[in-house]
């Protein structure tokens, strides 16, 4: 039913845009594609829900490898208790990711020597853990400092917590008991231990995951209490070879969610770009954030998207539900409370050991003004045109597709030639002096 009223309303705008020829669109159009995180070839993904001081964090495994090698080092702001961790379905990343990806949209020049019937509308289609302990009290390791605060087992992982005196004793520690630390972790682990953090350590239970349906391992969820609204990222970097893309949707019953210390800069958007680019959607998106990406040094956050949750224009996927949002790790929803009373927040994050040194710092803002990445492309009318209205259409359409041209050019860093072979200019002929007089 959303979307159909949501069809009525872009039927109207489309109707307005017929009857006038506005410099700048509005929202609606016609949904076509969204550049989401399969345009990466490792792109992780984190959901954050907060609320206060509560949060609870839902970190995706991308693992490629056999599972018996996998491996998890989380600092965590507190010491985490069986009940406080979860797992969680891999569906719920991808729904959240198809409703915040950056979009290219579509619309259709009316006749100029006329207004024909509105072009039929096609509604974009809906996208579509049992814990038991493995231990009890803790156990001091004297020689090198470190501490299991808790031993337990969610779904296929079997989980540690650990804390620890020194950093040299934690890696030492690790590597003994099978967790394979790159060399020089210990110097990034070393300021957590500083701040008194603990340290969130899972592996595969073999035999559980056998056992599973599953094909893959879930994204693991935790739930605490902290004044720290933080991400730790330094980790990852250890053994990194280049580059990392990271995806953060951050969900609250405010507004946006900011970095505090990194610059969190919006992605180029609303921009017109010619037609051909439909084919091309993904390439286009990646050569412009790679663009984007530089010219800001490597140093910066990009927000993709920020909308409240019950809503979306143009819809590239529908909202979740209020059981898809409890999935997604939203707590603060009510049962009989009839707005969501969800805000999104998408930051996309491109890192390295050398741009973002430090982890991602956050707060919580009231600030409610939407955003997207938003792509747009105007089909140009090519039916028969026999009025003086037509000949000036389309020498204005020639210097609009320039235009075009340049913007994507600029995106991009596309060669400019090339651009312009690929786009289709339209033919003027000039118009017989008698038809002035004739008709």
């Amino acid at each position: 039913m959303r979307l159909f009223q949501k069809a009525i309303a872009c039927a109207i705008a489309l109707i307005v845009l017929l009857i006038s020829t506005p410099p700048a669109l509005a929202f609606c159009g016609f949904y076509v594609a969204k550049a989401d995180t399969t345009l990466y070839n490792q792109a992780s993904q984190v959901i954050i829900a907060r609320d206060g001081e509560r949060t609870i964090l839902t970190m995706a495994n991308d693992y490629k490898g056999d599972v018996k090698d996998f491996a998890l080092v989380v600092p965590v702001p507190v010491l985490l208790q069986e009940d406080q961790v979860n797992v969680g379905e891999p569906g719920i990343l991808e729904r959240l990711d198809n409703f915040s990806a950056p979009r290219l949209v579509e619309y259709f020049d009316s006749n100029p020597c006329g207004f024909p019937p509105p072009r039929p509308l096609q509604a974009p289609a809906p996208t579509s853990g049992a814990s038991r302990s493995a231990g009890g009290n803790a156990v001091f390791e004297d020689a090198l400092g470190v501490t299991v605060e808790a031993k337990f087992s969610v779904g296929e992982y079997d989980i540690l917590i650990l804390s620890a005196k020194e950093s040299n004793g934690l890696e030492t520690w690790l590597n003994q008991n099978g967790y394979k630390m790159p060399p020089g972790a210990s110097r990034l682990l070393q300021p957590y231990i500083r701040d008194n953090m603990k340290f969130f350590v899972a592996k595969v239970n073999l035999e559980e995951f056998e056992q599973s349906e599953f094909q893959s391992l879930r994204p693991l969820m935790i739930a605490y209490e902290s004044s720290r609204f933080m991400l730790p990222i330094r980790l990852g970097t250890a053994n990194a070879q280049s580059d990392q893309d990271l995806i953060v949707y951050l969900l609250s019953p405010d507004g946006q969610i900011e970095l505090t210390n990194y610059r969190t800069v919006k992605v180029p958007s609303n921009v017109e770009i010619p037609e051909f680019v439909q084919k091309e959607f993904a390439e286009f998106y990646k050569a412009m954030f790679d663009t984007s990406h530089q010219k800001e040094n490597k140093r910066v956050a990009f927000l993709e998207y920020a909308w409240d949750m019950s809503t979306c224009d143009p819809c590239s996927a529908e909202p979740l539900n209020r059981e898809e949002l409890k999935k997604a790790g939203v707590f603060w929803l009510s049962p009989g409370q009839r707005n969501n009373n969800v805000f999104i927040t998408r930051l996309h994050v491109r890192y390295s050991r050398n741009t973002f040194p430090e982890d991602l710092r956050f707060q919580e803002t009231g600030n409610r003004e939407n955003f997207q990445g938003r792509y747009v492309i105007r089909h140009p009318y090519k039916g028969e045109m026999d009025c003086p209205a037509g000949v000036e259409y389309k020498r204005s359409l020639q210097q609009r597709l320039e235009r075009e041209a340049i913007t994507l050019a600029r995106l991009t860093k596309w060669d400019i030639n090339d651009i312009r072979r690929k786009i289709e200019l339209p033919k003027v002929e000039p118009r017989p002096w008698w038809r002035n007089i004739w008709n």
